[in-house]
């Protein structure tokens, strides 16, 4: 994360593969959870599962939605995909309790515990902001990204947080990056956006007029889809 370009007005920066990543993968994380309910399940095989369930639903934004009822959207969301991972690998039935289950899971990546902060992201956030530039995360989290921010002290660093389940589109749709200038009346030409997705945050940002930097984390296979 390097200034070698015209500073900018604002810097938005894309959270999971961005500032934070994954302990493990998603499978470990899942099947680590299903054991304390007395289910054993494959953590690779929960991995494929999880990336196709993932990649078949429709995008974590929910246009035209209440803003008082997102959080049970996202959290029902996320629940139709957990349920569909663990029944692909075929053991949805063995859990005693999966809305118990589920509710620990969505839980747990609200915390710290699944995640790392990468080790160039305080000392960049740092110089950026001792440079005057202002901060922003763009990113199609959920809710849950302002306890995982203000849990690893990196929620100060940002002015504005901008996610598609709020604003009721998600990368790589240009009504996001929309929103997220709008927030600081910011032009597209004076604004970067810094993140790990070629799609998603590198061509996006390019088709909505931003400068696009793409960071190449060195991610496990699966990891760009980027939300758990």
């Amino acid at each position: 994360m390097n200034n070698i370009m015209k500073q900018p007005k604002v810097i938005f920066l894309d959270a999971v593969g961005t500032l934070f990543g994954i302990r493990g993968t998603v499978g470990e994380l899942y099947a680590m959870l299903a054991r304390q309910s007395g289910v054993e399940v494959a953590a690779e095989a929960l991995d494929a599962a999880f990336i196709q369930s993932f990649r078949s639903s429709p995008a974590a934004a929910f246009p035209g939605v209440n803003p008082i009822d997102i959080p049970t959207h996202e959290y029902n969301w996320w629940k139709v995909i957990a349920m569909q991972t663990f029944q692909q690998v075929g053991v949805f039935q063995q859990f005693s309790d999966f809305d118990s289950l589920f509710n620990s899971l969505y839980a747990y990546f609200a915390t710290t515990e699944p995640w790392f902060v990468y080790p160039d992201v305080f000392s960049a956030l740092s110089s950026w902001q001792q440079s005057g530039i202002v901060l922003g995360v763009l990113s199609n989290f959920d809710s849950r990204i302002y306890s995982v921010l203000q849990a690893f002290g990196l929620a100060e660093f940002f002015r504005s947080v901008t996610i598609s389940t709020e604003v009721g589109a998600a990368k790589p749709d240009r009504q996001i990056f929309a929103a997220a200038l709008a927030k600081h009346n910011c032009f597209p030409s004076d604004a970067w956006h810094i993140g790990d997705s070629f799609k998603e945050d590198y061509q996006a940002a390019q088709n909505a007029g931003l400068q696009a930097i793409w960071l190449k984390r060195n991610h496990q296979a699966g990891t760009e889809d980027k939300c758990y």
